[in-house]
């Protein structure tokens, strides 16, 4: 757990106030000085807790505590500490204390890992009480979470890929209702959670064609996440749809041979790359790639739907958005920001199409 202070003090008043706090524990002193950069001291205890406290010079004051143990009277005591240093900070500099800020304990090493990064590089604790699905495959680990307010959580090899609270992403990513079904030809690259292809069914298309590489995922969300796929993944045929457990590469360029064409492409793979060096990085060739081919075997008047990223990566975005100009055939595009419960951020789709040839 960790106190942040920001006061207008000298550093050694600042050591000497606070020492007597650590020593009534009975925890063990060590000081490291530098002239220009004021101290850090740490504090040890026989029980395996620790505390750190850095005091600089332009008037930050950080202390840091852990402890080993896990149960209330721990935190308790951590607590109890806090409110000491808050309190005697209070005493000795009245009136020159700008700020304080206590930050909420991390639990590290646990059982449950209940910290996944956003897109944008954040910190997130989500309610994780139970792991409900944990298997590798040959393509990347896949897990299964469950959250108080989500429902279950799909992560895939630590990005959150799905809750069973995301219904705005699959409608998002299906054109947010603004389209006809009824009848038509889709494609779907990826998508093993079932979500697309179980709301697309409902709408009475022609086919619908999904393509998916790994098994374990739809073994896995077939099982755990039936809120969000419902019964589609039951079997691998219906009476509209077929699921096909290939790499949708070698897929896709046999339907561009035969020249089948869809009406809809939605590819359900990957976000836009967060690197902004596409000629280093291999996601954004695998992006290229994909995106030439579903224009291929995309009808000319057919829609291409995918998801961007977060909206904060306007680089990585921008960067995306200029790869739709160096395709095989001129395209145009639109895109529209949703929230996605579970993402805990604003995320971009996107939606492109041939354009129009003039007669």
């Amino acid at each position: 757990m960790c106190k942040c202070l920001h006061v207008t003090a000298d550093c050694n008043a600042v050591l000497k106030g606070l020492q007597p706090i650590f020593q009534q524990q009975r925890m063990t002193e060590t000081i490291h000085s530098w002239e220009d950069h004021g101290y850090l001291a740490t504090y040890t205890n026989k029980n395996g807790s620790f505390a750190t406290l850095r005091i600089y010079p332009h008037g930050l004051v950080s202390v840091d505590l852990q402890s080993y143990n896990d149960d209330m009277k721990g935190r308790d005591k951590i607590d109890h500490i806090l409110n000491k240093i808050e309190e005697r900070m209070k005493e000795l500099f009245q009136g020159s204390i700008k700020r304080v800020k206590r930050l909420p304990a991390i639990v590290r090493g646990d059982a449950i890992d209940r910290y996944w990064p956003t897109a944008d590089g954040r910190l997130v604790e989500y309610d994780i009480d139970e792991v409900v699905y944990d298997e590798d495959s040959s393509f990347q680990n896949i897990k299964i979470l469950h959250s108080k307010q989500f429902g279950n959580i799909l992560i895939l090899s630590g990005d959150v890929n799905l809750a069973e609270s995301d219904l705005a992403y699959t409608k998002a990513i299906m054109g947010s209702g603004k389209e006809d079904y009824t009848g038509k030809e889709v494609l779907i690259l990826g998508g093993g959670d079932g979500g697309i292809l179980y709301e697309i069914v409902k709408l009475k298309p022609k086919m619908v064609t999904m393509v998916e590489i790994d098994q374990l995922v739809i073994d896995g969300c077939r099982k755990y996440m039936r809120k969000t796929c419902g019964d589609v993944l039951d079997n691998l045929k219906g009476e509209c749809y077929q699921v096909l457990i290939e790499d949708c590469i070698p897929v896709l360029k046999r339907y561009a041979k035969e020249g089948r064409k869809f009406d809809y492409v939605i590819n359900d793979l990957t976000a836009v790359p967060i690197s902004t060096s596409p000629e280093e990085d291999s996601t954004w060739e695998f992006l290229r790639l994909i995106l030439d081919l579903s224009m291929k075997v995309l009808k000319q008047d057919g829609k291409y739907f995918t998801q961007g990223n977060c909206i904060n990566l306007t680089e990585a975005l921008t960067l995306y958005e200029e790869q739709l100009g160096k395709l095989y055939c001129p395209v145009e595009f639109s895109k529209e920001v949703v929230c996605v419960p579970s993402y805990m951020e604003l995320w971009v789709f996107y939606t492109v199409w041939k354009k129009r040839t003039e007669i």
